[in-house]
């Protein structure tokens, strides 16, 4: 399990996009801040919640030069639905194999009512134009989560 910490070069990686195509983390390297936020399941209360979250202060994020990235497993035609359901004004990238995630640290053994898998710890990093990790939210609590990610990432402007 990769371990990615604050300060170090973040993991590159190339996905397929729910807006088309492919995007990788490469394409932003010396333009933009990346706000790289991964979360379990589309269509999910929490995972709504935090999507429609980011949705919300998308401009303010653009009006500093970040841009937002979510990460899941689940596959683009999901993604579709779940951008087109709730408005999504950005990118939901589509890790099947869960690599990215792995690469990340955040593919972990989860528990839910005594059963245990893997699956995606929710967490966000927030990556520099250099393509070093600034800032890490773990086991993210979604209320006020992209609140608190635009702060700091003003923080870096």
């Amino acid at each position: 399990m990769a371990q990615v910490s604050e300060g170090s070069k973040a993991p590159d990686f190339r996905l397929p996009a729910s807006t088309g195509g492919e995007i990788g983390l490469a394409d932003y390297r010396g333009k933009q801040i990346v706000v790289l936020y991964f979360y379990p399941r589309d269509m999910t209360p929490g995972c709504t919640q935090e999507a429609c979250s980011f949705r919300d202060l998308q401009e303010e994020f653009a009006e500093l030069g970040a841009v937002i990235l979510g990460v899941s497993t689940d596959d683009l035609a999901s993604h579709s639905k779940f951008q087109a359901k709730h408005d999504l004004n950005f990118p939901l990238l589509s890790d099947v194999d869960a690599k990215v995630a792995q690469a990340y640290g955040v593919w972990q053994e989860k528990s839910m009512y005594g059963k245990k898998s893997m699956g995606i710890v929710r967490t966000t990093f927030v990556i520099d134009r250099d393509g070093v990790v600034r800032k890490i939210y773990p086991k993210v609590k979604v209320d006020q989560h992209a609140d608190a990610v635009l702060d700091f990432v003003k923080s870096l402007t």
